[in-house]
């Protein structure tokens, strides 16, 4: 290993005591390929096992925290105790590799199809549409079910532990439910769920301090917490990087590990200022970084990407789809072998890949996720997938 990538296998100790073996870690990843009930199936446990051992962490794939959040057919689940054996599988198969299992919690609000609840609409904040053509409008919770899906991160929490994973992820990101609440677009209440920032903050602080107390009672040993945020809107009204900065505020005076940016690019300027070209993790960092640990993913192809981002005080660091591409990514860093890090791979190479089939589809089905490309390299017109991030 080069002596300039060294500080990316130095160990890393969270606020909780948890401790990861590097600053790398996977990010979550919809792999929609779990049973009809929510159950991990043994091609998600494939794929997982293949890309553990290298990273520090594997957070997994967002597991729905009650029936009505599912937003993905082949989502898994922590809505029941009777989930807990398959969550077991899941965080053994990762820690037997060597790296911590991090379970990723969510709700999918309005994003949930009407098909994956029984025909039922979803419910959100507000009976507010998403500005996308699939969408369809959603009813506004009551006061009853905003305090049963606070409580359902609560018990999902509570089923992680018992199912020995290191830690839980809040999904508080890419437009879900807890989003939805934070956000002016979709929450239009004017009770005390909603209406001015203060009010929109509750629910996501509700949530953390739910986990915490459910970490308190339950864990026996270090447990962390990470909390994933998209710091902007493109809607109008939307979320707009100051009201991130002051909900950030709060957060760092619960008990978090870390707050992992979902950002698309690490080092992207606002999406709703082109004259704001100041990177929005560059400014998180000057607000909360000497507080609590941030986490940069996005784009971070080369290990130099990612000593980049460790030496401007970031961390952590997250690898998506490079880990599709690359399992090995982290072991070839480490062994020296930066020059045979694949930044592509054919269509041919889902086996080998360990990629499940529905994961599959929507990864080569969306256009510029892993846009195909010929490999001029090969003398051939096979098609090519090459990673954006």
């Amino acid at each position: 290993m080069k002596q300039k990538y060294q500080k990316l296998f130095e160990p890393f100790t969270f606020p909780s005591g948890v401790t990861v073996n590097n600053r790398i870690l996977m990010a979550p990843m919809t792999t929609a390929s779990s049973f009809k009930n929510g159950m991990v199936t043994n091609d998600e446990l494939a794929y997982y096992e293949k890309r553990s051992g290298g990273v520090g962490a594997v957070i997994t794939a967002c597991a729905y925290v009650t029936r009505e959040g599912n937003a993905f057919s082949g989502g898994f689940s922590a809505d029941s105790d009777k989930m807990i054996p398959s969550l077991t599988k899941l965080a053994k198969t990762i820690q037997d590799k060597g790296s911590k299992a991090i379970l990723q919690i969510f709700h999918g609000g309005r994003m949930v199809s009407p098909q994956n609840i029984g025909g039922q609409a979803p419910v959100s904040a507000s009976a507010v549409r998403a500005l996308r053509d699939e969408a369809v409008t959603p009813r506004e919770m009551t006061n009853e079910e905003i305090q049963h899906v606070i409580q359902g991160f609560g018990e999902a929490t509570r089923r992680a532990i018992e199912a020995g994973f290191d830690g839980i992820e809040i999904h508080g990101a890419n437009t879900y439910l807890i989003q939805q609440f934070f956000s002016p677009h979709s929450n239009r209440r004017t009770d005390k769920w909603g209406g001015n920032l203060e009010k929109r903050m509750r629910f996501p602080l509700a949530i953390a301090d739910s986990i915490s107390q459910v970490v308190k009672e339950h864990a026996k040993k270090p447990f962390l917490i990470g909390y994933r945020i998209s710091p902007e809107e493109i809607e109008e009204p939307g979320i707009a990087i100051e009201d991130t900065l002051q909900l950030l505020d709060q957060l760092t005076e619960k008990q978090l590990d870390y707050i992992h940016l979902s950002i698309g690019t690490i080092w992207r300027g606002s999406i709703r200022n082109s004259e704001q070209t100041t990177p929005l993790l560059e400014r998180i960092k000057e607000r909360i970084g000497h507080k609590i640990p941030l986490m940069g993913v996005g784009s971070i192809h080369h290990p130099d990407d990612a000593i980049e981002a460790l030496n401007k005080e970031i961390p952590l660091v997250a690898l998506g789809r490079q880990l599709l591409i690359e399992p090995e990514w982290v072991q070839k860093v480490q062994n020296g072998e930066v020059d045979v890090i694949r930044q592509s791979m054919s269509l041919k190479d889902q086996e080998k890949q360990v990629i499940p089939d529905p994961m599959w589809e929507n990864i080569t089905s969306i256009p510029g996720w892993l846009p195909i490309e010929e490999n001029k390299e090969q003398g051939n017109n096979e098609p090519w997938l090459k990673s954006k991030n």
